[in-house]
């Protein structure tokens, strides 16, 4: 079994409240985990309403497939997202114990 795990930072430079932000981020978490059955969870910078750091976990048997799912999750979020900039994204697998 391998783990999958991933952090993407954005940058909402448009957007000018909470409230705002929270929308664009439900709306991401929600199409991300239908799309490509990742876990997805806002992890730091919740108090900011122009940044937005993602966390998004899977699980395979293979490590290819791991790599394969979330390089493909932040080219969605790059591709149906244009009004998000893109500050830096990882990604890591760690096999189980």
């Amino acid at each position: 079994m391998q783990v999958g795990v991933c952090r993407v930072q954005v940058r909402l430079p448009e957007n000018q409240s909470l409230k705002g932000k929270r929308r664009v981020i439900k709306s991401i978490t929600t199409r991300l985990h239908n799309k490509f059955n990742v876990s997805v969870a806002e992890v730091d910078n919740q108090h900011s309403w122009q940044l937005a750091t993602l966390g998004l976990a899977c699980v395979s048997t293979h490590r290819s497939h791991n790599d394969e799912t979330l390089s493909n999750a932040i080219r969605f979020i790059t591709q149906n997202y244009p009004e998000l900039e893109l500050l830096s994204s990882t990604v890591e697998t760690f096999p189980s114990p």
